[in-house]
């Protein structure tokens, strides 16, 4: 980010990383006010989303001492550097810190340049997960064993007092009173309910870290919950799947049908037949001659990927609605089908069930987000009546409606029409993949990668938002990486005119 000059705040990017659950990240060198002030402004506006506005003056003051730490490790390493004293010795240590303060204010621009030449830096991370929201403040100056022995017994000091009055009343003199802002920063923690156990400092890759986890307000996460649970129980004009396609269903989980029974009903249907003649004459399948025959097509496809293919289709001729934030998220899901598939055929070959699968997951993902640009002026007013008569805050409903709960609102979507487990299971967990249960986590991380990329490819989230495990488990090493795999599989969802219910291969 560019220092020294007033930045605006991405209020649209901070929602998409509260929904999507990813990291934000704000990096600076030398942490001008204006820095200071864009960063405040960033993390008030994090918890106005969350809900957590009677939090916001005591993170705002721990968000500050945390990079006014992290400034000050740097801007002491050059200092010593400078003096030519070592940081880890006890004696040089003490004798520079008795000057260091005095010193670096006489000529703190001189410091600051120092230390942005040097590259050191300060970054602040903020992410929502489940119930909790964590903040980190990283700087790439690993604590020494010093530093470290002392900030340990500023925190075990902060112990013994219960009040912000308190510790003015005791601590008097100014070598006391050098630490006062750890032990300010504790009792702001309590002050919010937290302990110190929600504040961890420590080094590791280099870098020294200090985080705070905030458990968001139980209170609001349960009537998060209530609300999802009462939305979809109150769209009762929710249809069920069109009478055709629950027809072929029936035929396909008969166990006496013919495959030539399946055939003729799907026949039938103009789209459908469409739509699996598209299939099974694309690239995924690799025929020498194109397919038209609507036996030898089912024969192909199979049961699974018929089935798959009629969850696809119920669910867009159910949720079809031409307004326009319903089809950008049709046309973003079609994308993450492709993207998906593409992803399970290259990494996951040789799991036939999770490749079956990726496509119609993929499709269905945000299917939770479609229900709210479907629902009628009637169910609305219903459900502000349920929030009245709940004492639901209206907040809680923007919250739903911003497609923070999407992801369980649409499993529960799924469940209502008996989709198959596999498939609610990769709606609940696509931003949360490493929380699903260990027999879906492969498909939820395809989805959830697929996901990533599609975000990335138009420029919505950068690589360090993607879940570094889930990165290194699918040999995504480097931007460059990235930039390869989202660009090859971007050229090919392009060349299959935007995706479709075709599947062209984009290879590794």
């Amino acid at each position: 980010m560019v220092e020294s000059k007033i930045i605006k705040v991405n209020e649209n990017k901070i929602k998409k990383a509260i929904e999507n659950e990813v990291p934000l990240l704000i990096t600076t060198f030398t942490l001008p006010h204006d820095m200071e002030l864009y960063i405040n402004e960033v993390v008030s506006c994090f918890l106005r989303e969350l809900n957590q506005e009677y939090i916001i003056q005591y993170v705002l003051y721990c968000v500050g001492e945390m990079t006014s730490n992290a400034k000050k490790a740097n801007t002491k390493r050059v200092y010593f550097e400078e003096k030519k004293l070592d940081i880890n010795n006890e004696y040089q240590y003490n004798k520079g810190m008795q000057t260091f303060k005095q010193e670096t204010l006489d000529d703190i621009n001189h410091y600051l340049l120092l230390q942005k030449e040097k590259g050191l830096y300060i970054k602040v991370l903020l992410q929502k997960r489940k119930n909790k929201m964590k903040i980190e403040v990283k700087n790439n100056s690993p604590l020494t064993v010093i530093e470290y022995k002392r900030i340990h017994d500023k925190i075990t000091r902060a112990g013994k007092y219960n009040s912000v009055e308190e510790v003015f009343s005791q601590i008097l003199d100014s070598s006391e009173g050098a630490g006062l802002g750890i032990v300010i920063m504790i009792l702001m923690l309590k002050k919010i309910g937290l302990s110190e156990e929600n504040f961890k400092f420590y080094t590791e890759n280099g870098e020294t870290i200090t985080k705070i986890i905030i458990d968001l307000d139980a209170s609001y996460q349960n009537q998060l919950s209530v609300a999802s649970t009462e939305i979809v129980n109150s769209i009762k004009s929710l249809p069920h799947f069109p009478e055709n396609i629950q027809h072929i269903n029936n035929l396909l989980n008969d166990k006496n049908s013919k495959l030539s029974d399946i055939a003729s009903q799907i026949s039938s249907d103009v789209t459908l037949t469409t739509d699996l003649l598209k299939l099974v004459n694309s690239a995924a399948f690799s025929l020498n001659s194109p397919c038209q025959s609507i036996l030898k097509a089912v024969q192909l496809v199979g049961i699974r990927g018929i089935k798959n293919l009629l969850y696809s289709l119920g669910t867009i001729q159910n949720l079809a609605n031409s307004n326009e934030e319903n089809s950008k998220i049709w046309v973003h899901s079609n994308k993450v089908a492709f993207f998906s598939y593409n992803l399970a055929r290259n990494f996951c070959a040789s799991q036939r069930e999770v490749v079956d699968d990726s496509y119609v997951c993929g499709l269905l993902h945000d299917i939770g987000k479609v229900i709210f640009y479907n629902i009628h002026q009637d169910n609305l007013n219903q459900f502000e009546q349920i929030c009245a008569t709940k004492k639901i805050p209206e907040t809680i409903f923007e919250q739903i409606c911003s497609g923070v709960n999407h992801g369980e609102i649409g499993a529960m979507i799924a469940e209502k029409w008996n989709f198959p487990i596999i498939i609610s299971q990769t709606i609940r967990f696509h931003h949360n993949p490493n929380l699903a249960p260990e027999e879906f986590r492969t498909l939820c991380e395809i989805v959830y990668l697929a996901n990533m990329l599609v975000h990335y490819s138009n420029e919505q989230i950068d690589i360090y938002q993607i879940e570094t495990n889930i990165l290194e488990k699918y040999n995504i090493d480097s931007v460059e990486r990235l930039d390869a795999i989202a660009k090859k599989l971007s050229l090919a969802y392009e060349s299959t005119m935007g995706g479709g219910a075709s599947k062209k291969l984009a290879n590794k």
